[in-house]
C-alpha cells in the first residue's frame, strides 16, 4: 500500500478507507458537537462584507456524495480538534496549513499519518503559528496539545494510521490507552483494548443495575478497565 498519495483502489479495499461512520455517531465517539465536525466534512455557508460566501471542507469524505466518514476521517478529526477545538481558529486559517503539510509531506490523509509526529509537526506549527500570529509560547502550546493527540494514534509499518485510542478522561499525555477504536474489530465500534468488547455495551448494562465488580467478572477485566471504558461512553454522551 503506498503511504503517499491514497489510490482509489485503497479506497475500495482497505476498512480504513470506507465510510463507516454517520455525522452523529463520529462526533459521539470523537466527543465533538455535530454541527463542528459537519462543517469540517461538508464545508460552511457564511456571510462576510454583505456576500454570501463559503468555506471548503477541511476533511475530504471518502464519497463526496455521501456524508459517511471513513475511520482515516475520525483520526483526522481527532487531530483537528486539538487545535481548532482549543482556539477556536476559522476555518479559512487552518486550511491554508492544512494544504502546506499535505504538500510538503506529499500525502493525502497527513492528519492520520505517522510522518507528522516525526518529520510534519515542527513544520505545521511554524505554518500555522504564523498564520495566525501565535507567539513561541502559544506554538509550544499548541505543539503539546497535538502531541497529545498524535500519541493515541497507532500507525501500521508504512505510517497508516490503524488504530485510534480516545481519550477517555482529560486531554494529557499519560490518560490511559483502554479504550480502542479499529476498523477490522466490531465494525470500528469503541471497544476495550484487546477485546471486542464494546464500550457501549458495558455502559448498557451498568445503567441496567449491573455492578462494575459484576461487569468485570462477567467478561473477565480488571474492573478499572471496565470503569474507564464506562466513563468514555459518559464522557462520549
Amino acid at each position: 500500500m503506498n503511504a503517499r498519495r491514497t489510490t482509489p483502489e485503497i479506497y475500495r479495499s482497505d476498512p480504513r478507507y470506507i465510510g463507516a461512520y454517520g455525522l452523529r455517531e463520529a462526533a459521539r465517539i470523537l466527543v465533538l458537537p455535530e454541527a463542528t465536525l459537519r462543517s469540517w466534512v461538508r464545508g460552511r455557508g457564511y456571510r462576510a462584507a454583505g456576500r454570501d460566501r463559503f468555506s471548503e471542507p477541511l476533511i475530504a469524505l471518502p464519497d463526496p456524495g455521501e456524508t459517511l466518514l471513513c475511520f482515516t476521517n475520525v483520526v483526522e478529526a481527532h487531530v483537528l480538534s486539538a487545535i481548532r477545538r482549543r482556539h477556536g481558529v476559522p476555518m479559512q486559517q487552518v486550511r491554508p496549513a492544512l494544504r502546506f503539510l499535505e504538500e510538503e509531506l506529499d500525502l493525502t490523509h497527513p492528519l492520520a499519518h505517522a510522518e507528522l509526529e516525526t518529520d510534519g509537526l515542527s513544520l505545521f506549527v511554524e505554518k500555522y503559528g504564523q498564520l495566525i500570529n501565535l507567539s513561541q509560547e502559544g506554538q509550544l502550546a499548541i505543539r503539546e496539545l497535538l502531541l497529545a493527540h498524535l500519541r493515541r494514534i497507532e500507525h501500521d509499518a508504512e505510517g497508516l494510521a490503524s488504530r485510534l485510542f480516545p481519550f477517555t478522561r482529560g486531554e494529557r499525555l499519560d490518560a490511559p490507552h483502554v479504550v480502542v477504536i479499529d476498523p477490522r474489530i466490531s465494525f470500528g465500534q469503541p471497544v476495550v483494548a484487546g477485546t471486542g468488547i464494546r464500550t457501549s455495551v458495558l455502559a448498557a448494562r451498568l445503567k441496567a443495575g449491573e455492578s462494575i465488580q459484576e461487569l468485570a467478572e462477567d467478561y473477565r477485566l480488571g474492573a478499572e478497565k471496565v470503569e474507564e471504558a464506562i466513563r468514555y461512553e459518559l464522557r462520549a454522551a
